[in-house]
């Protein structure tokens, strides 16, 4: 990478750190996925009951190889034979692994769910919730994150996921220049939508910023 771009997106981790922060979330830049696992383990007791949400990140940054270890009690959904169960039981966990589908510059995290089971455990239920994020999804704001989801990631997660829906055919969503929720009426993953602002419990939320490209 060009030392010049280097720079300018240390700069911007930087910016979203301190925005990420000021709303009460813990934060923490990582130069490499590598370097990103090992701050999430060390947030993290062995031992202990681990959920997650579906993410290319978690894949991509090393991080479902940890969770797949041994070393805690992984609801992990691949597999098992009651899924809604898995998703039911991550509210009690005591960590809860994500990425989140777009962080703003003023510190927000924007996320666009399906089943809604991610979304849910980000506000609510599990003691403790890790963040990874890749340089890619800092957008500048909310209005920018939206666009991204509708443009990005609801195409690239249907095209992953084999979900027969408009954005997978088209490469963008139908609804891309209506509100938030616009969209189609057919096979759809956009369903329920969170932005995550200020925090009243400080702390809870940890979010890893990785000065790499990860997921969508």
């Amino acid at each position: 990478m060009n030392k010049n771009i280097d720079l300018i997106n240390k700069k911007r981790l930087e910016k979203v750190k301190a925005a990420l922060e000021k709303n009460n979330m813990n934060a923490y830049i990582a130069e490499s996925s590598a370097e990103a696992c090992e701050i999430a383990k060390s947030l993290m007791k062995e031992g202990t009951l681990v959920g997650s949400g579906g993410s290319q990140t978690l894949m991509d940054c090393g991080m479902m190889d940890v969770l797949r270890s041994g070393k805690y009690e992984y609801l992990d959904r691949e597999g098992a034979s009651d899924v809604d169960e898995i998703f039911r039981k991550a509210f009690y966990a005591d960590y809860y692994l994500t990425s989140s589908n777009a962080v703003t510059e003023n510190g927000e995290l924007y996320n666009v769910d399906g089943n809604s089971n991610r979304v849910a455990c980000i506000c609510y239920g599990p003691k403790t919730v890790i963040v990874i994020v890749g340089r890619n999804k800092i957008v500048h704001s909310v209005d920018d994150a939206i666009r991204r989801v509708k443009m990005v990631v609801a195409p690239a997660n249907c095209t992953r996921l084999g979900i027969d829906s408009y954005c997978a055919h088209a490469g963008e969503c139908q609804g891309v220049d209506g509100s938030m929720a616009d969209g189609c009426a057919g096979n759809r993953i956009c369903c329920s939508y969170v932005v995550s602002s200020f925090q009243r419990k400080k702390g809870r939320i940890n979010v890893i910023l990785v000065d790499e490209e990860l997921g969508f």
